[in-house]
């Protein structure tokens, strides 16, 4: 069909929109409606953590819309309590609490925290969150970003979230009083331009909140799920938060995200919480196929060589260019140019021809790499190759 034919006039505008229409994808690569097809190292920001119709989330899928979709969150369903089993299991965490987005869960999180506070900690509900740091859409969680400009766009903010600086343990440490209830951050901000929390950092920052009895709260709705090379980022430092927040790769692409907590800090009661699809079976019944084929043998192992291989070739690249290096974890990277050309190599690099190439500026000076977790070293080799000629360009 010609992008014409396709009634887009129709959608309210939030973000200038390429004309091209997606169509159909496999794996890392996904088909416009001209036939055109694109590598895809964003794969819906870190959300298609399989890649593109995945067979197990396909099978897994159509098995469950032919049993069960959604009986309410006010009754338990197979899918929910084996998935939750499945996330504990694999986790430091106890309870689990399903929502539909990464921002609800932070949502969740956010509450989970300030009753705690009225139960535990005189009434205390401040949370500490950090500079650069993204938590969502919502009133609260947009008020708990620490993302330029922000304060402003929907004022007046929610308050009680005061930010700190990611790795100054003594920017985080001034800021806790008798109101302060929690610490929350992304152990890699992915939106702030893929900026990993030091292993130091991360273990300061546990002892502090263990010192003054602050829960620690890990948004890895961006960093979890194998995107950091190990299921969860907080793993890396060897370190055990209270509550978590997971999302986007969780679902490999359905609606479906989640709320951990050890069991002292689950302190919600009936009626606190809800949502009508929240774990429903159908999204569950997905993400239980997702979590159980990265957690198969061999597959995390897989993803750390392939970061690393990924790795190895951005700094050859930035040494051979000039550039100022690479950062990140895992397949969560990010390619350092030094100048504000990030926005139009991504332009150049979609209308990249015979076949397009999709990557993300997530700062003007930096490029973003989010590949499916089971991309290939010959696809990381090609997508080296499509940015080598556009930069040939410029």
């Amino acid at each position: 069909m010609n992008f014409n034919e396709y009634p887009v006039e129709s959608l309210m505008y939030i973000t200038n929109r390429p004309e091209i229409v997606f169509t159909h994808g496999k794996g890392s690569w996904i088909y416009d409606n001209t036939g055109k097809r694109y590598l895809d190292f964003i794969q819906g920001w870190a959300v298609n953590s399989l890649g593109h119709c995945n067979e197990g989330m396909i099978e897994a899928l159509n098995k469950q819309a032919q049993l069960l979709i959604n009986p309410s969150p006010a009754f338990y369903n197979g899918p929910m309590a084996q998935l939750a089993q499945l996330l504990t299991e694999h986790s430091v965490f106890d309870k689990v609490f399903f929502t539909n987005s990464g921002a609800e869960a932070n949502e969740g999180a956010i509450k989970l925290a300030r009753k705690w506070g009225r139960k535990h900690k005189d009434g205390a509900y401040e949370i500490i969150t950090f500079d650069h740091s993204f938590h969502g859409r919502t009133l609260a969680t947009m008020s708990a970003s620490g993302k330029p400009g922000w304060d402003t766009i929907y004022a007046p903010q929610v308050p009680g979230f005061p930010k700190a600086d990611l790795n100054d343990i003594a920017s985080v440490e001034k800021l806790i009083n008798g109101k302060t209830v929690a610490v929350m951050l992304e152990p890699i901000q992915g939106e702030g331009g893929v900026i990993p929390a030091t292993r130091e950092f991360m273990q300061q920052l546990r002892a502090l909140t263990q010192k003054h009895n602050l829960l620690l709260i890990v948004d890895e709705v961006q960093s979890g799920c194998g995107r950091a090379g190990t299921l969860f980022a907080y793993e890396l430092s060897g370190i055990e938060p209270d509550i978590m927040t997971l999302g986007k790769g969780i679902g490999g692409g359905v609606p479906l995200a989640a709320l951990l907590c050890t069991a002292a800090v689950e302190v919600f009661e009936a009626g606190d919480q809800g949502g009508t699809y929240n774990g429903n079976p159908l999204m569950t019944a997905v993400g239980y196929s997702v979590i159980s084929q990265l957690t198969a043998p061999g597959f995390l192992e897989g993803v750390r060589a392939r970061g690393e291989y990924l790795r190895a070739k951005l700094l050859e690249l930035s040494e051979e260019r000039g550039f100022e290096g690479e950062r990140g974890e895992g397949l969560l990277r990010a390619l350092l140019l030094g100048k504000d050309i990030g926005n139009q190599i991504v332009e150049k690099a979609r209308n990249l021809q015979p076949d397009g190439l999709l990557v993300n500026a997530a700062r003007p000076n930096l490029l973003r790499f989010m590949p499916a977790l089971n991309v290939t070293n010959e696809e990381i080799d090609q997508m080296m190759a499509m940015l080598r000629s556009i930069l040939d360009t410029l």
